[in-house]
């Protein structure tokens, strides 16, 4: 029977260019009606797209090119902007630290961490992006304000958002000082005096070491509950015993039982100063 059916599709091969050749011997008969059911349609019609490098015609068009490659490099540069000059750093870092505490060590996830980050961060500087929105982005893409202007307009909400996290802080204040002392530039008398590459780096370290403080105050409970456990199986003799597993169990417990995601990303966000 295998032996038939190879013949078959042997026979069939060899015809099949003949069928083809039968198309075009013989356009009017049936043989083109029946070839014209199985043949496949012509190709679609998908667009050409041609980059070609030219000369630009006028200055519109060199203008054009320079805003093109000025949003490349803002896109370049977004993610970035994103982790350092907003909310994420501090979010991003006590998250992290409280599935320290807990002895958690793939639950939930990095990415989960990530994704709860930047949302947060989107819910924390909602005012900051719809006023840069609003002030800059809208109006340029309408015509009203130039390139220059609208960075200028989009800057100021960030700047603001940054020194807020900052004012009333010794340490962030230090921090202004150390920048600018190391490029010999003058005392600030207010926040206009602040070049933007000294208030970044300044507002970075201000974020650093506010989220560190806040995993510290994090670290207290937990580490209690692990000295407690950890003198219990001393006491009964289990030294071979990892007292981190057993632990776990009842941080977990008191977390739950505080609703810690919600006091905890309450207090994340009261931390801020919006």
């Amino acid at each position: 029977m295998r032996v038939i059916k190879f013949a078959v599709l042997i026979i069939f091969l060899s015809l099949f260019p003949v069928m083809l050749n039968a198309q075009e011997l013989f356009p009017d008969t049936s043989v083109q009606g029946t070839m014209n059911l199985i043949t496949p349609p012509g190709p679609p019609a998908i667009p050409f797209i041609d980059l070609s490098i030219r000369n630009p015609q006028g200055g519109q068009e060199v203008a054009f090119s320079l805003q093109l490659l000025l949003l490349l490099t803002v896109l370049s540069l977004a993610p970035s902007i994103i982790i350092l000059m907003t909310s994420f750093l501090r979010v991003s870092i006590v998250l992290d630290f409280i599935k320290r505490a807990l002895s958690l060590q793939q639950v939930p996830p990095n990415q989960v961490i990530l994704g709860i980050s930047l949302f947060l961060t989107v819910f924390i500087m909602w005012p900051t992006f719809s006023t840069i929105y609003n002030n800059s982005i809208r109006p340029m893409s309408s015509g009203e304000l130039s390139v220059e202007n609208a960075y200028r307009e989009a800057e100021a909400p960030l700047r603001l958002f940054m020194y807020n996290q900052m004012r009333g802080r010794s340490s962030a204040e230090k921090n202004i000082a150390l920048f600018m002392e190391m490029q010999n530039l003058s005392r600030p008398n207010t926040l206009a005096d602040v070049p933007t590459f000294v208030l970044i780096p300044a507002f970075i370290l201000s974020e650093l070491t506010i989220a560190f403080k806040i995993g510290i105050l994090l670290f207290i409970p937990f580490i209690v509950i692990d000295m407690v456990v950890a003198s219990a199986l001393m006491s009964m003799g289990m030294i071979m015993l990892p007292p981190v597993m057993i632990s776990m169990p009842f941080k977990l417990i008191l977390f739950i039982l505080v609703d810690g995601w919600a006091l905890l990303t309450e207090q994340v966000v009261r931390s801020f100063a919006i």
